[in-house]
């Protein structure tokens, strides 16, 4: 039987066939069963998390105060977040990563390289987890079942296209993942069974690409179609099992958009309702069923939720601690 464990999943393989006359296939939901053998059922590593978001430093809506806090809410009730511990200084323009059991952080102002490990379970301060290959800010952020990615972002000033990968399980600098398919910052971080997607952002102008790279291989991103609208979402984004979704943004103005593009094909993002009001420089949070924005600029501490399998307008889940944006989002 299989059995989930957080982010992660394992499988018992007593009931697989010994035979060689079966093979897997895909069942209607989407995971993969041995054809001919009942109940044994493998299920692929999906990104989501199932009790608890995460946010993680920022900074005022001045950006004069920049905040160590990290918070934590409910997935399952309407709650205030509560303090879940510190960063071990404060950073805004950051990114986040989620392993199955700690939540990470990596870059930001001014032109950071520090990965930060914290742990879903215990109330402490962030510990230092090795360093990015480049220091920068602005930057998105990406997790595999075993690895976090960055993309993106900003260098000393100009737009870098450079991702990087490190181990959830070591502490050591961050190594060379290839490239995406142009260099930009503030893009939206999202996530596949197998892949990363790195969605709008700024490269000069605003940018409607998103760019597609694997976990497994280091090489150049490719195009995986466009968001609907040029934006700079801040690195908004939110990640189903098949579908990414990104979160609000600025075209100029702050938008309320949700925009949402298939995993599995390549094509223009479509309409997936709107928040409850123009935000930017949000943190985004993947739950199974719902994703959740959390901390933006001028509109205090409001946390959305919106439903992955409907269109509709997203409603308040609760409040952060402390009212902030250009924050890190994780999920356990």
């Amino acid at each position: 039987m299989t059995r989930k464990i957080n982010n992660s999943y394992t499988l018992g393989i007593s009931n697989a066939p010994t035979d060689g006359g079966d093979m897997l296939k895909t069942r209607g939901d989407g995971t993969l069963v041995w054809e001919g053998v009942a109940d044994t059922t493998f299920v692929p590593f999906h990104f989501a998390g199932s009790n608890y978001g995460f946010t993680s430093g920022g900074a005022s809506n001045s950006a004069a105060t920049t905040y160590d806090t990290i918070d934590k809410f409910s997935f399952s009730s309407n709650v205030t977040a509560t303090d879940h511990g510190n960063l071990s200084s404060t950073r805004r323009n950051l990114s986040g990563q989620s392993s199955s059991t700690d939540g990470f952080v990596s870059g930001g102002v001014s032109y950071l390289n520090t990965i930060e490990k914290f742990a879903f379970s215990s109330n402490t301060t962030a510990s230092d987890h090795g360093d990015l290959a480049t220091a920068r800010q602005n930057l998105a952020g990406h997790s595999s079942s075993t690895d976090g990615f960055v993309s993106g972002g900003q260098v000393s000033g100009s737009n870098s296209n450079v991702i990087d990968k490190f181990s959830f399980s070591s502490n050591v600098t961050a190594s060379d993942h290839g490239d995406t398919s142009l260099a930009r910052h503030g893009s939206a971080g999202l996530v596949s069974t197998d892949s990363g997607f790195s969605a709008g952002g700024n490269s000069g102008s605003h940018s409607n690409v998103i760019d597609k790279f694997a976990f497994s291989s280091n090489t150049t991103a490719s195009d995986h179609g466009d968001l609907s609208v040029s934006r700079t979402p801040y690195g908004a984004g939110a990640s189903s099992s098949t579908d990414g979704f990104t979160l609000g943004g600025h075209t100029g103005d702050a938008t309320n958009t949700i925009d949402k593009f298939s995993f599995a094909s390549n094509v223009t993002a479509s309409d997936h309702g709107d928040l409850t009001f123009n935000v930017y420089g949000a943190s985004g949070q993947s739950g199974t069923d719902y994703g959740f924005a959390s901390g933006y600029a001028d509109f205090g501490t409001t946390i959305n939720r919106f439903a992955f399998s409907s269109n509709t307008t997203a409603s308040g889940w609760g409040d952060l601690s402390q009212g902030r944006y250009y924050t890190a989002g994780q999920q356990y």
